[in-house]
């Protein structure tokens, strides 16, 4: 028989367990972005593979589930239903303005149009004779410009890609003529990426490093040097290296953005200023804004989709 002190011990644990799983599924306040207490709350959990998250033309919400090689649409009642299949491990995802979708794709390392069927073509699968060593999110402009980051594999990844048939990490740009641009190779692993309201800032979280960064795009497409743009949480050394778990990214009507993180959901100001940070029960992979009014904000990662209800909607005309 349990003496009456461990009984009350357990109790004390077992409550104590309870206040920071609720703690967890609750927003701070953070200016213009949430009110203190708004729920996290779970749409579902048990997919496979959780990334890629994206608006869709009618205002309903898709992801991928990479590992299923499927896209994923919840609609506004929070039912789910496969949106295409056979997705070639479809990762980010991007809407051009005239509806096709496009997708960083890791089975066969590439990118294309996966969305309509009869439109699905490739874009780019090698680079300077090289393939890619595993595509990971796209954004694209309404021009038709698309930027994506090719992270390479994992850092410990075995066999480890061979150099001579593999290209390092990096960030791409492809234009809307289909010439293909490498930006940048110096970062340790490109994850998400978007753009500022405007289309004048490319920003890239660097899941190895401690900033976002961000660049500057010149009135061709072109980028200036890369900048750290905004100081992560959770920054730390790793047995493989160093991480922040910085991840997808997303941007607001008025410029803050959004970073999926160890931490959470880091918000920062179009300065680069923290402005807070929305605990979740699981650390988050991608992000996306999307319903009628865009004035909620999808989380998927580590196999759940959640959504939070926002003060500030996402970026009129765009698809995340």
């Amino acid at each position: 028989m349990l003496k009456p002190t461990r009984i009350l011990l357990a109790i004390l644990g077992a409550w104590a367990l309870a206040t920071s799983a609720q703690a967890q599924e609750v927003t701070p306040a953070i200016a213009g972005v949430v009110n203190a207490g708004t729920k996290v709350e779970l749409i579902k959990e048990g997919f496979n593979g959780t990334e890629g998250p994206v608006a869709l033309p009618d205002g309903t919400f898709a992801f991928t589930e990479t590992t299923a090689n499927r896209i994923t649409r919840i609609a506004a009642d929070g039912s789910t239903s496969t949106f295409l299949d056979n997705s070639n491990g479809s990762n980010g995802l991007g809407f051009t303005a005239n509806g096709d979708l496009y997708a960083v794709q890791v089975l066969k390392p590439r990118v294309g149009i996966v969305y309509p069927p009869d439109k699905a073509k490739v874009l780019v699968e090698q680079f300077e004779g090289k393939a890619f060593g595993r595509p990971n999110d796209l954004v694209v402009t309404p021009q038709g410009t698309v930027y994506f980051t090719d992270s390479g594999a994992a850092p410990n990844a075995q066999p480890k890609p061979d150099p001579a048939t593999v290209n390092k990490p990096a960030v791409y740009q492809i234009t809307p003529t289909g010439e293909v641009r490498r930006l940048a190779n110096d970062i340790e692993r490109p994850n998400g990426i978007q753009l500022s309201p405007d289309n004048k800032v490319l920003y890239v979280a660097n899941t190895a490093g401690e900033h976002v960064l961000a660049f500057d795009i010149a009135a061709d497409g072109s980028v200036g040097p890369r900048r750290n743009f905004a100081k992560l949480e959770g920054w730390r050394k790793t047995d493989t290296g160093t991480s922040s778990g910085a991840d997808g990214l997303a941007v607001d009507a008025k410029g803050r953005v959004y970073v999926a993180s160890s931490a959470g959901i880091q918000v920062f100001s179009n300065q680069g200023e923290a402005l807070g940070t929305i605990p979740l029960p699981k650390a988050p992979q991608n992000l996306a804004f999307a319903g009628p009014d865009k004035k909620t904000l999808y989380v998927v990662g580590r196999g759940s989709a959640y959504k939070i209800a926002v003060l500030t909607p996402g970026v009129a005309g765009r698809a995340k």
